[in-house]
């Protein structure tokens, strides 16, 4: 053996240790917690959940009050109809949410992850069920270690039967909202189209898989605004953040005792914070892209800090400048209404104020014009010169409509043969018009005419739809 062969020492073994790119899933263990931020969590939890399995049983008029019909193409909102050309409506409500996203995250971080995401939501729920049937997380830590006995058993069948009925009852409300509820009662539990069986089952079971088993790695390793929220960031950001200089060196005390003579700070080690993090991250370690800022490791650390003698706060919500400043409340607050968040806040106020005008002026009335191309301009027995327009006329109130006919734009035009037609309530109805003019009226090619059609009896709903008359 070679004297100078370090190839057995330890220095040398840890420099050729092989290096694991990929971490072993270990379990995240949340312990239950009660304080404020915990309330208003299950505050939006019960709002949220109130609102998305409430809605698809509302009535309107004698309909389902919010349905995306997509058989008929109609999506209904309270009074509201909307329909394919409608569109615009559907991409200022993604301008909204963006908006409303890029505020909320820049005024106090990841709010919406923390109290409203669907992830956090459902994992609440399931982690409650959990909770309940299985025990707190000192026992659930003892069930999943020790071996399958008919307890354990009985025990994990019943948790996961009400995960099970959770996420098909989940399932079957989000399907409620395209296809009307009333029907797929009756059609219960054989007589369900294949898509609907499809997008119940695939939409529960990504519930039951995401909230039961994924939980906290939704979050870490799935979620792309986990990964992109440090952008939408800056210093006077309100962010759950530890103290290090109050809390720093860390150390168990008895209470009252005087941390100062200890040389200790005011975090007593207790681990609270990590044990009550849904991400299982360490709050202490700094601004972690896994926090999902939910306030758990505040109602864990307040507590603390009130049986130890010590003021709250340790582990709040503050901004970068305010830590490294020193700011108190006030300077806070004064520091979140900057020139960024202003901007934010009158483009939002902005488009939401366009879209409920528009809304508000909409005309309940959409006409399409179009042109049958089988014939594209005839002569008529009387000399004069014909052109045949199909409009399709859809009537968007609640209500049947009789809408009068007209047209204008050249000498001496006319519509032959009716110039009314009945449309019921939030129907689409298709006619074939004649329209004829005197042959000396119009140039050769392509002359503008513009359709009118009016509701009877209500001015206001009146559509003037330009078209194109041929002339040979």
């Amino acid at each position: 053996m070679d004297p100078n062969d370090n190839t057995n020492s330890p220095k040398a073994a840890a420099a050729v240790a092989p290096v694991s790119f990929y971490e072993k899933h270990k379990k995240v263990y949340i312990r239950d917690v009660k304080g404020w931020w915990n309330n208003w969590r299950w505050i939006l939890v019960f709002f949220t959940q109130i609102l998305f399995y409430g809605a698809p049983w509302l009535e309107w008029n004698g309909r389902q009050a919010v349905l995306l019909h997509l058989v008929e193409r109609k999506f209904y909102l309270f009074g509201l109809v909307l329909w394919p050309q409608d569109v615009f409506y559907l991409a200022l409500l993604l301008i909204i949410s963006a908006y409303a996203l890029f505020l909320f995250t820049a005024v106090a971080g990841r709010l919406f992850c923390g109290y409203a995401c669907p992830q956090t939501v459902y994992t609440e729920i399931f982690m409650w069920v959990e909770n309940r049937i299985e025990g707190d997380r000192a026992a659930r830590m003892k069930l999943d270690k020790g071996p399958m006995t008919p307890r354990k058993l009985r025990l994990k069948a019943i948790k996961h039967a009400i995960w099970l009925l959770i996420s098909l009852w989940t399932g079957f409300t989000l399907v409620a909202y395209f296809t009307p509820v009333d029907e797929l009662l009756a059609a219960l539990p054989f007589n369900l189209s294949g898509w609907e069986l499809f997008w119940t089952f695939f939409y529960g079971g990504f519930c039951y898989m995401q909230a039961g088993f994924l939980r906290e790695q939704v979050c870490k390793y799935m979620c792309p605004y986990a990964r992109f929220q440090g952008v939408m960031f800056d210093p006077d950001t309100l962010v759950i953040t530890y103290d290090p200089e109050r809390g720093e060196p860390r150390g168990a005390r008895k209470k009252n005792m005087d941390a100062k003579a200890s040389a200790l700070g005011d975090c007593v080690d207790c681990g609270l914070c990590v044990a009550v993090c849904p991400t299982g991250i360490d709050i202490r370690k700094g601004q972690q892209y896994e926090c999902i800022g939910c306030g758990a490791c505040i109602d864990a650390c307040d507590p603390v800090m009130d049986k130890v003698g010590l003021p709250r706060g340790l582990i709040r919500y503050t901004t970068e400048n305010a830590l490294a400043q020193h700011f108190g409340p006030k300077e806070v607050m004064a520091h979140i209404l900057r020139p960024r968040i202003i901007l934010y806040t009158v483009i939002l106020v902005a488009i939401i104020g366009a879209s409920v005008w528009s809304l508000a002026t909409r005309v309940p009335l959409k006409v399409d014009v179009i042109r049958d191309r089988s014939i594209l301009a005839r002569e008529a027995d009387d000399g004069r010169i014909e052109n045949v327009y199909n409009l399709k006329i859809m009537n968007t109130t609640e209500e049947p409509k009789r809408y009068l006919l007209s047209v204008q734009g050249m000498e001496g035009i006319e519509l032959v043969g009716e110039n009314g037609v009945e449309v019921g309530s939030a129907e689409n109805h298709e006619i074939t018009v004649v329209v004829r003019v005197p042959p000396e009226s119009g140039k050769t090619g392509a002359n503008t005419i513009y359709f009118d059609v009016k509701a009877e009896n209500h001015d206001k709903i009146a559509v003037h739809e330009k078209a194109s008359f041929l002339m040979p």
